[in-house]
């Protein structure tokens, strides 16, 4: 009992809220979101890269729109960024199970990376202004492992909802994220988060923040390695869901157990994983996990039964852990102080390769197959440690420091 004490109030309640908010509410969009390429292609009659298109419009929006909002909240605050994104979001999913126009669910689907693009950095950087730099690592890791207890049972939850009515799941996800939004804006209330924004706004303007970024050559090229990445991580919200169903028999409910899988390993592997990383250089981590993507993409390349797509999974999943987390810090660090919000929400820069990847997966699945989809792909992965590389060389010179310098807790 001292333990868990001891363990709530490490971190400030505004964190816990958060954290908590989050299992639910990745519970609730996992229920709808990853089946949306099987949703459209059996619903509607769009083509594969239509499909692919409209899916990746969600990051596309969001590209810009992270960008926007962290620097929004930088100079209006947190809560009003987080809260409005919230509420709009609960309306998206709604719409999602009344529309079957393709140029609406287009929209929608563009609205909605709006809505994530606002939240999900602002949410980071609050966390991190409530939280002393040493434990910031340990705070995305928590942050991080929420998202996948949430996950491990949103997919096979939306399978089951599905059969009864495929709009279902979408409706359950617009209720959820409404009582979700209700509850974090009285707690954000509650524990005075109005004062801390008073006590951590800076005059931060939209020309100052996209200077700095332009100015700041290590953020572009770990921007652009993460744009890589997310080609390859993007195919599993999208492609491969179609391709289990091509491949194996009943593929759509193994797709729902991959992505449990996927939420499982996540909550058992973060802590050994996490703690090999903080004896690491962020760079090692991210080199890394980026291998194990490889890794994971060959395997669904090459899968034929359900089983090597199950291990697929497994090392797939160990890439996105060992590079979420280290991701998420090389931000914090790199980003001056007061302008928190402004990196973060530029992080979503990368989110081009969320567009990217599925349109391009969508066409590849189409014309040459899943083997060649994820071969490409897993090459995607290889090439993006490369500039992370050139990302990390570019900040230490920039600082002056060593080479060799740097674990992930002081980067």
């Amino acid at each position: 009992m001292r333990r868990i004490t001891s363990l709530l109030q490490e971190f400030h309640p505004i964190v816990w809220s958060l954290v908590i908010g989050t299992v639910f509410v990745r519970a609730a969009s996992s229920m709808s979101m990853p089946f949306l390429f099987l949703y459209l292609s059996n619903h509607t009659d769009m083509d594969m890269a239509m499909i692919g298109l409209t899916i990746g419009a969600g990051p596309l929006a969001g590209t810009v729109g992270g960008f926007i909002a962290g620097t929004l909240s930088d100079r209006i605050g947190r809560r009003r960024v987080m809260i409005g994104a919230l509420y709009v979001w609960t309306l998206v999913f709604v719409g999602f199970a009344v529309s079957k126009n393709p140029m609406v669910l287009l929209v929608l689907n563009m609205l909605g990376g709006l809505c994530r693009s606002f939240y999900e950095p602002v949410s980071q950087a609050l966390m991190a202004d409530v939280t002393t730099p040493e434990k910031r690592f340990r705070v995305f890791s928590l942050r991080y492992t929420a998202i996948n207890v949430g996950v491990a049972v949103g997919p096979i939850a939306g399978a089951v909802l599905a059969k009864a009515s495929v709009a279902l799941p979408f409706l359950l996800t617009g209720f959820i994220y409404l009582l979700y939004v209700i509850s974090l804006q009285w707690l954000l209330n509650k524990f005075g988060i109005k004062k801390i924004e008073g006590q951590k706004k800076e005059h931060v303007t939209f020309a100052r923040a996209f200077s700095v970024l332009v100015h700041d050559k290590a953020f572009r090229l770990y921007i652009f390695a993460g744009m890589l990445g997310a080609v390859g991580y993007s195919q599993m919200s999208s492609t491969l869901a179609k391709f289990a169903e091509m491949t194996v028999a009943n593929g759509t409910e193994l797709f729902a157990i991959l992505m449990s899988i996927n939420a499982i390993v996540v909550v058992v592997m973060q802590l050994p994983l996490t703690a090999w990383a903080e004896k690491k250089t962020p760079l090692t981590a991210i080199v890394v996990g980026n291998a194990m993507y490889a890794v994971g993409d060959v395997g669904y390349a090459f899968a034929h039964s359900w089983t090597v797509f199950m291990i697929a999974m497994v090392f797939f999943t160990f890439g996105e852990i060992l590079t979420f987390t280290s991701g998420d810090v090389l931000i914090d660090r790199m980003a001056p102080e007061g302008m928190r919000g402004s990196y973060y929400g530029a992080k979503s820069f990368s989110n081009a390769g969320q567009f990217i990847g599925p349109w391009m997966g969508g066409i590849l699945l189409a014309a040459y197959g899943g083997t060649t989809l994820f071969l490409v792909v897993a090459a995607f992965s290889m090439v993006s440690s490369v500039f992370q590389w050139a990302g990390q060389r570019a900040y230490l010179a920039s600082t002056g420091k060593s080479i060799n310098y740097a674990r992930a807790d002081s980067i």
